[in-house]
């Protein structure tokens, strides 16, 4: 058994205690087992579990894995306490705003023989499921992904690391990309924000990522895939699934922690994460440098 504790409860953080509570049986989740959370605010006990102390959760030898579920801005540190402490961390994305720092961390996990996972439900949903499928041996032409959504909280980073799951999407369905334009608009008086990235896909294809927040604005994908033989401007229906996102990725995390998972496919991943991290790295960069 890996006794855990969450730091951070949230939304997600919530959701983990929840299912760490009540784990899919059967599965790798059973070998976790909640032994408290950390918040920076007192707090009565949340859904049967104690608070304890940052300086606790470090130090406790009962506990061996820490799901991180923080604001993006704290991450990078969190991670760094937890492996050093020789803790397993479990993180929400993106894993830090920088892709130096990341690399740095896993070389860090990778030294202590710990597992570092960065979370990413977005590619456990039914709808992404289907698109992948429907998509698989298709031959793209031009495609663009635009998201809309509320203002974004200033500590969640950039657009192109808060909206990380938009990138890891394109990367998923089309393979690794080549950044050729950023540019960003922010009207901080009206809470406007409109980053618009470009990209070459291997097959030197062109693919735009459009991230847009702003009151009143709704949370929506709107894609236009355009493929030889067919265009794709709507999500597919995807099977529902009677297993949560959350807990599908409880389980892959498992998994790693009892050493199930290939290390090819850990390898895929690892190459996947830090590829988006450093595509939104050169993002930022060259936004900064257009920004209206």
């Amino acid at each position: 058994m890996f006794g855990s504790v969450v730091v951070g409860i949230g939304i997600a953080g919530c959701v983990r205690m929840r299912d760490l509570l009540a784990p899919l049986p059967s599965s790798a989740a059973e070998n976790l087992i909640i032994k408290g959370f950390v918040s920076r605010r007192s707090l009565e006990d949340q859904q049967g579990v104690k608070q304890i102390s940052m300086t606790e959760a470090l130090n406790m030898e009962d506990i061996q894995v820490a799901f991180i579920c923080t604001e993006n801005k704290n991450h990078e540190e969190h991670i760094r306490q937890f492996l050093e402490a020789g803790k397993h961390v479990c993180v929400e994305y993106p894993m830090t705003l920088s892709h130096t720092s990341a690399v740095e961390l896993w070389d860090l996990a990778q030294q202590k023989g710990l597992v570092l996972h960065e979370e990413h439900i977005e590619l456990f949903t039914p709808d992404f499921k289907q698109l992948k499928k429907d998509i698989a041996g298709k031959i793209l032409e031009e495609g663009t992904l635009h998201f809309t959504g509320g203002p974004m909280k200033p500590d969640f980073g950039f657009l192109a690391f808060s909206g990380i799951a938009r990138l890891t999407w394109l990367t998923e369905l089309f393979g690794e990309l080549t950044v050729t334009a950023g540019s960003l608009v922010d009207d901080k008086e009206k809470k406007y924000t409109k980053m618009t990235a470009h990209f070459l896909t291997q097959q030197q294809k062109p693919l735009t990522w459009i991230e847009e927040r702003g009151p009143g604005l709704g949370r929506a994908k709107h894609m236009n895939f355009r493929f030889l033989d067919c265009t794709i401007t709507e999500l597919p229906a995807g099977q529902r699934e009677p297993v949560g996102l959350f807990m599908q990725d409880m389980v892959l995390f498992g998994r790693k922690l009892l050493g199930e998972v290939p290390v090819v496919e850990l390898h895929t991943e690892k190459r996947r994460i830090l590829h988006c991290l450093e595509l939104a790295d050169r993002i930022r960069q060259l936004s900064e440098n257009t920004q209206a």
